[in-house]
């Protein structure tokens, strides 16, 4: 069986380059209360694997006899938290269509109940502790949820979620037993960088910018490289070190091409019915990664763009080179025929969306893997 996973959200044998996260969150279940990684910000560009760690998290706090729930962050993300919750099940998981009982307005079924932003915060704070303290949950154990694509969060839900937390944690803390003894929460947002502002800013959560945070970034070719071979190897197949740096080159460390080249390789391999990934394997496979890869990534990235932010990224991408750091404001004054502040507003726009950075002052490059060389090859012209 192919060990490469790049199907979103699926997890990979090896879940390399994110070691520290892993290991923050498992020694602060560990600590007890009060140990930041209970409550954590995982940030990270589109394809950096934050669906699989929080998979990864999740296991981990099973393996430790923590209850688990999981949602993404969309309308009616409150009334499925409480849902959830008030299900009597030795596996606490989100529910996409349930009933409720809503304190003063029966069973109602979940997208069809009205309720005030008082009545839903205060009932999940209730539905929180009545779930941490029932018989599901032993002694020193507790209860983790994760909040994925949380850059999509309403206002509402955050505060509802954010006040439900701290309120529980600080009733809990307060209890008169031993701390080994106590129950506990732990919460994990993960999204796109931007998130961050929104979740830290809000006047009523302000206790979020204590929580642990981690960015994700790409990871180190040594690591990727290490990974090819073990992984090619528990697979029954064979990579020389040489092949295996090579892919590791090509996937730039990017969490979803790493699984998409190892992938297609292997692929490449098994279909010759080859014991061995040669440089030839390599390099279908990496022709079949890259067509996935804008398949799945580029495209939909231009697809939400506006036609000014598309044109702006064009311009980026033609007048820079992979050698440089980028491109100068100016340069894009000239190339999209524009003045500087519509050059300057689409800016802060991509900007806002992770899809270009600025790694100095008045220098813009494109953020994502691979699609500078996308566009380039949209435009017709040689790289």
């Amino acid at each position: 069986m192919n060990p490469f996973k790049p199907t979103a959200g699926k997890m990979p044998p090896i879940v390399i380059g994110r070691e520290n996260v892993l290991n923050d969150f498992r020694e602060a279940l560990i600590n007890g209360a009060g140990a930041p990684g209970r409550i954590m910000l995982l940030t990270g560009k589109q394809g950096y694997g934050k669906t699989v760690l929080l998979t990864q998290l999740r296991k981990i706090a099973q393996e430790q006899q923590w209850k688990t729930i999981s949602d993404t962050a969309s309308t009616g993300l409150t009334e499925r938290l409480l849902a959830a919750l008030t299900q009597p099940s030795t596996q606490i998981h989100a529910s996409l269509s349930p009933s409720v009982n809503l304190a003063g307005l029966g069973t109602v079924s979940i997208g069809e109940a009205s309720v005030s932003k008082e009545r839903a915060a205060l009932d999940l704070r209730e539905a929180l502790l009545a779930a941490i303290q029932s018989k599901y949950i032993k002694k020193g154990k507790g209860l983790l949820i994760t909040i994925d694509e949380t850059q999509a969060i309403s206002e509402q839900d955050l505060v509802n979620i954010a006040t439900a937390v701290q309120h529980v944690i600080t009733t809990l803390d307060e209890q008169n037993i031993a701390d080994e003894e106590k129950k506990g929460i732990a919460l994990v947002f993960a999204g796109l960088p931007r998130m961050v502002n929104g979740l830290t800013n809000n006047r009523v959560t302000t206790f979020l910018r204590r929580a642990l945070r981690r960015e994700l970034h790409s990871v180190a070719i040594p690591d990727v490289k290490n990974a090819y071979i073990q992984s090619v190897r528990e697979s029954g197949k064979e990579i020389s070190q040489s092949c295996a740096l090579q892919a590791a080159e090509l996937s730039g460390g990017y969490p979803y091409m790493v699984q998409l080249v190892g992938y297609y390789m292997w692929q490449a391999a098994q279909t010759e019915g080859s014991a061995e990934i040669t440089a030839q394997h390599l390099k279908i496979g990496t022709a079949d990664a890259l067509l996935a890869f804008d398949d799945a990534v580029c495209e939909p990235i231009l697809h939400e763009l506006t036609a000014s932010e598309r044109q702006l990224l064009e311009a980026i991408a033609q007048v820079s080179t992979p050698q440089e750091a980028g491109a100068t404001v100016a340069r894009l004054v000239a190339q999209t025929g524009r003045s500087r502040s519509w050059v300057n507003k689409y800016r802060m726009s991509l900007l806002a969306q992770n899809v270009i950075e600025s790694p100095e002052r008045g220098v813009l490059r494109i953020s994502v893997p691979h699609l500078r060389d996308f566009l380039v090859k949209r435009s017709g012209k040689a790289l």
